[in-house]
């Protein structure tokens, strides 16, 4: 492990025969590179900007940068918290933990990082262990409700991942049908508009397909859940042109739901996607909690999950 400096930070790279990684722990721990060594691929959506400034909390997440890997916890949208003796206290925008400081410790082997942080307002402390083995990033989450009641919650990684025309999405076949959230979208039509996937048609009456990623003059941005849980625990994409794939695999138990982001030059110019495996639904908590749709942690208990992104190489 290497104590270096990324766009004015301290970071940490991590890496080995397979992948290097960049670690930003002024900046909600966020993961800044996903660097895969044969192909010279790198995974994550960079920033264009020269110098990134860490977020004081509660800033709004379209104020400040848009890449890299962020932790989005407790909700994604901001909403008031919806229940008992923390009822209405507001949860910001793209949730608490990416815009709050973070204490870490370094594995030994320098193969890793476990950083956590705590809520000012909500009572949780939110912890990731991170570990870099072979051709995988394995992250293991505990939140830790503090409270003598039950603590309600979304997490999502919010992943942005370079794309171009070659990028497609890979899902278990069960999922079959999509609902749109973005109240933007000139393609998919209002929020809970329902869509097959992955074929489906437009609301001007164009065969879309879901699975694939249009260029980015199409200047469009979706972002859509799928209306069955994925059981099966997995999701990925693939770049057709040379292969390189990354794989999600994730307790499906605790982590139910999967959304897809796509901003194909629709927003801020950004051309880039990211799969969303998420604990709640309609991205925000206050709505999950209504429909129980929603993570539950005991009171003063914890709940805990595992989230491994895998590299590969399919065949051209």
């Amino acid at each position: 492990m290497l104590s270096v400096s990324y766009k004015g930070l301290n970071a940490y790279q991590i890496e080995n025969e397979f992948l290097s990684l960049l670690i930003l722990p002024q900046y909600g721990c966020k993961l800044a590179s996903l660097y895969k060594k044969d192909t010279g691929r790198e995974f994550l959506f960079q920033s264009l900007r020269e110098k990134l400034t860490p977020p004081p909390y509660a800033a709004a997440f379209s104020a400040y940068d848009s890449s890299g890997f962020d932790e989005v916890f407790p909700s994604i949208d901001a909403c008031p918290y919806p229940l008992g003796k923390y009822r209405g206290i507001p949860i910001p925008d793209h949730g608490e933990v990416w815009a709050l400081p973070w204490q870490h410790t370094l594995h030994a082997d320098g193969l890793g990082l476990t950083g956590w942080t705590q809520s000012p307002a909500l009572p949780y402390r939110f912890t990731r262990d991170l570990t870099l083995a072979g051709n995988e990033v394995r992250l293991h989450y505990r939140v830790e409700n503090l409270a003598k009641e039950p603590f309600e919650f979304i997490w999502t990684p919010h992943c942005l991942l370079h794309c171009s025309p070659h990028t497609v999405l890979r899902v278990p076949a069960n999922l079959k049908e999509v609902m749109t959230v973005e109240h933007t979208s000139q393609t998919l039509g209002p929020w809970g508009t329902r869509h097959t996937y992955p074929q489906t048609t437009s609301v001007q009456g164009r065969p879309v397909n879901l699975a694939a990623t249009e260029p980015v003059t199409a200047q469009n941005c979706e972002k859509f859940y799928f209306t069955s849980p994925n059981t099966a625990g997995w999701c990925a994409i693939c770049h057709q042109d040379n292969g390189d794939s990354l794989t999600y695999r994730y307790d499906a138990d605790k982590v139910p739901y999967l959304a897809v982001w796509k901003t194909q030059g629709g927003y801020r110019g950004d051309y880039n996607l990211a799969l969303e495996p998420c604990t709640g639904e309609w991205d925000d908590l206050y709505m999950a909690h209504k429909i129980r749709r929603v993570a539950v942690c005991a009171p003063q208990a914890t709940y805990e999950w595992n989230f491994t992104m895998s590299t590969g190489q399919e065949k051209a």
